[in-house]
């Protein structure tokens, strides 16, 4: 989940760095036989399996790996005070983009090992967008290993029925977000929840397919533009008129849609094992679902990037997650821990949930498409969709963009998804308490608060 950056995080990191600096002028060693890796993977299932992989990474290097479970959430908080008592990990895995760009921000990142890693396994390899989104000034952050995409997912039975195209465009998720509503099912279910982070996420996909930039090249925040106020616009229009009522959010988007009360949805890659019934805890209940646990999946298109009216190109919203080193690592055996992680390990990696790890590393990607999704039933994704939607999703990472990433405002990408601002404002248009040209004015002003609370 999004984590909330504060400025005592940034001073805190600050003073800690600077201690380090101002220290006795001893280095760590470049090799060592033992390394601390901290992974987000944290679930037990995902634990397990990256213990098998450092086993045997262990038995062909002899290299010792302390492997660590950290919560998403928890992590800022983690990260400090692990730099204030001096005991950082050599290795951070599946760290989302924000994070990596905090921890440039507060200097705790080598950024010299990881071209380093791309480079002996292979620059051509990995997909360019990836590798693009991990760079800054002409340094790559940390190694891109894998990502998920935010994805529109629609009834191609019913669009078939009605005549319509793909919803690939403002244009043709609109004509069929209307003529669809209709008959007891919603057009769309849309997020709107304003304390929702996946209202963000769901937003900054509609707004970034219209052009609309949180912040201009120079890092001012430019959600006040005419594309952002028109992305505003349809969102909340596609809300309030042909979406569930009420404040639609995460699980209420996905029990509608799997029920089969909605012709659309907006959701993560993440829900394509849910939606082929591979979880016994989030199962398709569509009357058609309960002779067939596939129906729903047999029965939905995916599109990956979406094109507003002001845009030149399509855009999609995406993480990518990264290995990062830190600056006082052993940098040679985290080099080696990285690469083993990125080759000999990786599609067991990817393997831990297929459906929201789509390879960084593009060599793998036909192998990602067999790899078997799902909790309770195990199955491949390409069993289940067909090869022209498995081809889009594996491609997908090559389209993805991000607010504040590209221009270096990473921290401010954190802070707001835990302010949530954006959020606040789109609700204001969806109950008619503001315009859309003053919800992007609100949102600009509430952004522009949080940045001035946290280090630049």
């Amino acid at each position: 989940m999004p984590k909330k950056v504060t400025a005592v995080l940034s001073v805190a990191l600050l003073t800690v760095a600077s201690l380090a600096a101002c220290g006795d002028g001893g280095e760590q060693s470049p090799t060592a036989n033992k390394i601390k890796v901290w992974t987000e993977e944290n679930l037990d299932d995902r634990m397990a399996v990256q213990k098998k992989i450092i086993a045997e990474f262990t038995q062909q290097t002899g290299i010792q790996v302390e492997l660590v479970g950290v919560a998403e959430d928890q992590f800022s908080q983690t990260v400090t005070a692990a730099a204030a008592a001096d005991d950082l990990p050599d290795v951070i895995g599946a760290l989302p983009l924000a994070s990596v760009r905090e921890l440039e921000a507060n200097d705790l990142l080598d950024t010299e090992t990881p071209g380093k890693v791309v480079d002996q396994l292979g620059r051509s390899s990995f997909s360019p967008r990836a590798l693009e989104l991990d760079t800054s000034g002409g340094k790559l952050l940390a190694v891109p290993s894998d990502g998920w995409a935010q994805l529109i997912l629609y009834r191609k039975d019913l669009f078939d029925k009605a005549g319509l195209q793909p919803p690939d465009t403002y244009e043709a998720l609109q004509a069929a977000a209307a003529k669809l509503n209709t008959g007891g099912v919603a057009g769309i279910t849309l997020a709107i929840a304003p304390k929702d982070s996946f209202t963000a996420q769901s937003f900054e996909h509609v707004a970034l397919a219209n052009g609309c930039q949180l912040v201009d090249n120079s890092g001012n925040v430019s959600l006040d533009s005419p594309q952002c106020a028109r992305a505003f616009e349809f969102y909340a229009n596609l809300a309030k008129n042909h979406s569930v009522k009420g404040k639609q959010d995460v699980d209420t988007t996905r029990a509608t849609y799997f029920s089969g009360k909605a012709a659309m949805m907006i959701w993560s890659s993440f829900i394509l094992d849910e939606l082929a019934g591979l979880r016994k805890d989030a199962l398709p209940s569509c009357q058609e679902c309960r002779e067939n646990p596939e129906w729903l999946a047999e029965n939905t298109g995916v599109v990956t990037a979406l094109k507003g009216h002001d845009a030149s190109a399509p855009a999609q919203y995406g993480e990518i997650v990264s290995w990062a080193i830190t600056r006082d690592a052993a940098k040679d055996s985290a080099a080696k821990f990285v690469s083993y992680m990125m080759n000999e390990g990786y599609e067991r990696w990817i393997g831990m949930a297929p459906e929201g790890k789509f390879p960084a590393r593009t060599n793998f990607q036909d192998a990602w498409s067999k790899l078997p999704a799902g909790v309770d039933t195990k199955k491949p994704l390409s069993d289940v969709y067909p090869a022209d939607v498995l081809d889009d999703l594996r491609k997908s990472p090559d389209t993805f963009a991000r607010w504040g990433i590209p221009q270096g405002q990473g921290k401010l990408v954190g802070a707001i998804m835990g302010e949530l601002p954006v959020p606040k404002a789109l609700s204001g248009v969806v109950d008619g308490s503001l315009t859309p040209q003053a919800a992007a004015a609100q949102a600009k002003t509430d952004v522009e608060t949080v940045k001035r609370g946290i280090r630049q």
